[in-house]
């Protein structure tokens, strides 16, 4: 997986504004980094491709990475001005807020090179996202990637994560982003980011149609309204699962984790997204998004006692 791993710091206790926080409880984050400890924590094998700042945090994430048993063999230290993404997040319900520092992001110093020299032939799937292909060097680093996969024969996937912030425009972003999906087998993403491949209106009849492209499978994703999947000419909806959620953080990341173990455990596409969907449940009445992921037999719990 291509991204970089991001330091979250936690207004302590539960509930409290930034604001008016007198503590900080400190804990990795970044989408990719979530979804590579939602699949280990099910059970499977991820390792993380991208690159960390050469100081204390950039060891810091490191280590955290380790300790979930995530391989870190493909990251690389970089020096210099770059550093690795900090976050501020509020665990609220609501009006919660999330500061993000990405200024000179040291995961967007992962290049070309780099992805070329990994042996592909050692795993089954790559997962990328969107926010990798932000910026230069790692928006070369990710296609490259991407298409050496492929040549591999694994399965390609990209969760499109979208992020305002990281990108020029959003013309640049829909751009790129279909450039990226179109070397996909699996596109994953939400309302909003759907409209901005589609450009505007008609994100959903997109994922639609590039599902048809290819025999892909697409999920749309619409938050509390559920998900639609499209494989092919099929489709299917898959409703949320009621909870008191902790916060809203986390829960695409969880997702990822959850479809993506259970394609990997041999589930049927619609019992994966099922269980892309509790995971995310789960995640989102826990504090933090890496320490949050459950393993898999809290998920298999949660789906007993949701099909009561």
């Amino acid at each position: 997986m291509s991204a970089g791993p991001d330091w979250i710091l936690y207004a302590d206790p539960p509930g409290t504004e930034t604001e008016h926080a007198t503590r900080f409880t400190a804990a990795l984050g970044g989408s990719a980094a979530n979804i590579a400890v939602g699949i280990v924590r099910q059970g499977g094998h991820a390792a993380l491709f991208t690159a960390i700042s050469d100081d204390a945090v950039g060891r810091y994430t490191l280590n955290a990475l380790q300790s979930y048993g995530i391989d870190t063999r493909h990251i690389h230290a970089v020096g210099g001005e770059a550093r690795n993404s900090l976050a501020v997040v509020e665990t609220k319900a609501e009006n919660c807020q999330s500061v993000i520092y990405r200024n000179g992001a040291a995961d967007f110093e992962v290049t070309a090179t780099a992805a070329a020299a990994i042996d592909y032939t050692s795993y089954g799937a790559l997962i990328v996202t969107g926010t990798a292909l932000a910026r230069e060097h790692s928006r070369s680093a990710t296609l490259e990637a991407l298409n050496r996969a492929r040549a591999q024969g694994l399965v390609t996937i990209i969760d499109i994560d979208y992020r305002p912030y990281s990108w020029i425009s959003r013309d640049e972003a829909r751009a790129v982003c279909m450039k990226a999906a179109n070397l996909c087998d699996i596109i994953v993403g939400n309302d909003e980011e759907f409209a901005v491949l589609a450009g505007g209106d008609g994100g959903e009849r997109l994922a639609g149609a590039m599902a048809q492209e290819h025999n892909r499978i697409v999920i749309y994703k619409m938050g509390a309204s559920g998900c639609r999947t499209f494989h092919g000419k099929e489709q299917f909806f898959t409703a949320p699962f009621p909870v008191t959620a902790l916060k809203p953080t986390g829960a695409g990341d969880g997702f990822m984790g959850g479809l993506i173990s259970g394609l990997a455990a041999g589930e049927s596409l619609p019992a994966a997204v099922r269980r892309g969907a509790a995971t995310a449940a789960i995640v989102v009445t826990r504090v933090g998004c890496a320490p949050a992921m459950p393993d898999a037999a809290e998920v298999h719990a949660f789906l007993s006692r949701s099909a009561r």
